[in-house]
């Protein structure tokens, strides 16, 4: 494995299957390998509202424990910047995954996943904080989340907001990280910042 600039902060983005999460496990396993005081943390957004996500969940967790072995994990849907406060330091590598399930809990939380926690701030709200988060987080950080802008314009109204949502969410996100990554087939495209 070449060894890759670890980036104060990096947005990577891409379809569902396109390499994303590998290579912030990728990003993760080698901080960790730089010294023995460097720590991972995932902080995982998503949450599971039935059989299948809950299976994916579980084979996720799996599969990270094979690839990035002392990986701790943290669950948090919401409060996403009280999430980076409370995990990050300087000799921690945040890992974010991801940014489409945390903004999807906030639009459209599920009724049946009734989180123990107040009611949470207006997105724009929970964006401005995140940005912070990220501006004043003291190690490494790394977000996730889906590049789903490219396709057919969705047909229904709730649909179309999303679409606009994320793909504001991932521009304000961009710009306030070091680096942006798009993933493709497994393979980085660099599209800001230092590779």
């Amino acid at each position: 494995m070449n060894a890759l600039h670890i980036a104060r902060s990096e947005l990577i983005l891409g379809g569902q299957r396109s390499g994303k999460s590998r290579r912030a496990e990728m990003l993760a396993r080698q901080w960790q390998a730089q010294s023995p005081a460097h720590r991972a943390v995932l902080v995982a957004t998503g949450q599971p509202w039935d059989d299948e996500m809950r299976e994916r969940i579980k084979r996720h967790q799996q599969d990270r424990a094979e690839r990035v072995p002392g990986m701790a994990t943290v669950e948090e849907p919401l409060q996403l910047s009280q999430a980076l406060a409370a995990h990050g330091s300087a000799q921690t590598l945040v890992v974010v995954d991801c940014l489409t399930l945390w903004l999807t809990n906030l639009l459209m939380p599920a009724d049946d996943v009734k989180p123990n926690r107040a009611p949470t701030l207006s997105v724009p709200a929970q964006t401005a904080m995140l940005l912070e988060a990220i501006d004043s987080s003291p190690g490494p950080l790394v977000l996730v989340g889906n590049e789903i802008g490219l396709g057919v314009i969705p047909l229904g109204r709730e649909v179309r907001a999303f679409v606009d949502a994320l793909g504001r969410l991932n521009q304000e996100v961009a710009q306030a990280c070091e680096r942006v990554t798009l993933m493709a087939a497994g393979l980085p495209l660099i599209l800001k910042g230092q590779p």
